[in-house]
């Protein structure tokens, strides 16, 4: 018996991998987390599978279910939306489950910030303009932010960010940032991003507060001079003149063939 624990994706039924979709379909026993996940995906479920909303239940709750499975011998499908590595609460479900010497295997989901810059078109890191991409959050009732992850700090790297859970605190996001980016920077918020209904505001700092009135809840904001910008150097990596071990260039390249 195995815990599986499954990134959903962002929204979208079909931005799954095929491995998260087969497991899906081997479980007798899928918990999913209903605020976030589609119901679409729980159609990959086999006849008769237990399925259980998590998101009425606390984690002892939660951990009951995986306890009750293991039990049985059954395997358990565990669905969160996004990918599991960030804001999944799944530390906290792996500490207990390992501590009940519960067998756990985690399969990774299409991330929030990627499918919002899918959504854009964009490529978050440009030559020249961005080479890193933070992901953060403003502090929240559920989490509190450690003291060196300060939303200005990040702002100083001048890195592209990607802001979850903060949509209501987006005045807020403005102020510590207009003064590293400026107030002509890029802005985008995407609001359930991939979903059906998604929606993309496209802005600066000085106006993007003003342009997103009325979005609340599962709304990404990305940050940073890479969106929407044309005037960028082009990548060394498919330059005619550039070294590479897969197209030696000149009469002594780096990697002969």
């Amino acid at each position: 018996m195995t815990v599986h624990f499954i990134g959903a994706g962002p929204g979208a039924a079909d931005l799954i991998t095929l491995r998260g979709r087969d497991l899906i379909a081997s479980c007798p026993v899928c918990l999913y987390a209903g605020s976030l996940v589609p119901p679409a995906l729980l159609d990959h479920c086999p006849s008769g599978a237990r399925i259980v909303n998590t998101a009425p239940l606390s984690l002892d709750q939660i951990i009951d279910e995986m306890v009750q499975a293991h039990a049985a011998g059954q395997d358990v499908a565990r669905l969160h939306s996004g990918d599991l590595s960030v804001w999944s609460a799944m530390g906290e479900q792996l500490r207990r489950l390992r501590a009940l010497e519960i067998p756990v295997q985690v399969t990774p989901g299409v991330p929030s910030f990627a499918a919002a810059a899918a959504a854009l078109q964009a490529e978050l890191t440009l030559p020249g303009l961005a080479q890193s991409v933070v992901l953060t959050r403003t502090p929240g009732r559920a989490s509190a932010m450690p003291e060196g992850e300060r939303l200005a700090a990040f702002g100083a790297t001048g890195a592209t960010l990607a802001i979850h859970l903060s949509i209501h605190a987006l005045d807020r996001v403005v102020a510590d940032l207009v003064p590293h980016y400026g107030a002509d920077c890029p802005v985008a918020v995407v609001w359930r991003a991939s979903w059906p209904d998604q929606r993309v505001i496209r802005g600066t700092l000085a106006t993007i507060a003003a342009a997103a009135q009325g979005i609340d809840r599962t709304a990404l904001i990305l940050v940073g001079p890479a969106l929407g910008a044309e005037g960028f150097q082009d990548s060394r990596l498919y330059a005619a003149d550039y070294d590479r071990r897969y197209r030696p260039v000149g009469t002594d390249p780096r990697f002969p063939e």
